[in-house]
């Protein structure tokens, strides 16, 4: 890939076959901004590299290990839902070691988070014989403790960027589709969302690729 082209899902489902292994699974991660389209971008990649490459590949989504509303209850902290303490990194790092290390066969089951319970979802996704493991989630790159641990287990590591006014208007549209009031939403992304944004813009320059999707494709910012 170069840097200042423009490219579709097929091209890079096309680089990311031709980097597999073959003899352990490669764990591509895509993070970036809350509501930057990391979700479809994982989706349609890792369709095309089965569809169009016969190598089996599987999302593996870092919310799933989102602290449960009840333990976030206990210590007052569910209105930070989302922020990097809200997290179980160090189930997420053991888990992702579980992913590149153990041999094809071995199952290694995965969390999801249910967006209508609000909670994690345990051992929604299970991984077998898939080669590719797209790791989606917002706080990659981020150099925290428990988090500075993350990157040393991907391959290699997307940054998807998008411009402010772009996720505000799609974290509304979610928010308000999720039962939040306007109010409610307005609150959420000024006061948790937007900030999370800029904390994960400060992880941009450790990615090896950046990327921007415009109009159906992707522009790739930039190549280290």
């Amino acid at each position: 890939m170069r840097a200042g082209s423009e490219v579709v899902v097929a091209e890079l489902a096309a680089w990311v076959a031709s980097r597999v292994p073959a003899r352990r699974r490669y764990l591509l991660g895509i993070t970036g901004p809350p509501a930057a389209g990391k979700s479809t971008l994982s989706q349609l990649l890792a369709a095309a590299v089965t569809a169009e490459h016969g190598i089996s590949a599987e999302i593996a989504p870092m919310d799933g290990f989102h602290r449960t509303s009840a333990e976030l209850d206990a210590v007052g902290a569910r209105q930070r839902k989302g922020q990097p303490d809200t997290f179980e990194v160090g189930a997420f790092v053991e888990r992702l070691k579980l992913l590149r290390e153990s041999p094809f066969g071995y199952r290694v089951p995965w969390p999801v988070y249910d967006r209508d319970l609000h909670d994690p979802v345990p051992d929604a996704i299970s991984f077998s014989d898939q080669r590719i493991a797209v790791v989606e989630g917002n706080y990659l790159l981020l150099e925290r403790p428990g988090w500075v641990e993350v990157a040393s287990q991907l391959d290699e590591v997307w940054y998807l960027d998008a411009e402010d006014r772009v996720i505000e208007l799609r974290l509304t549209e979610r928010h308000l589709g999720g039962g939040k009031t306007a109010e409610q939403a307005h609150t959420k992304i000024s006061d948790s969302d937007m900030p999370n944004a800029r904390l994960i813009a400060d992880t941009r320059g450790r990615a090896d690729t950046v990327l921007r999707e415009t109009a159906g494709s992707y522009v790739i910012c930039e190549v280290r």
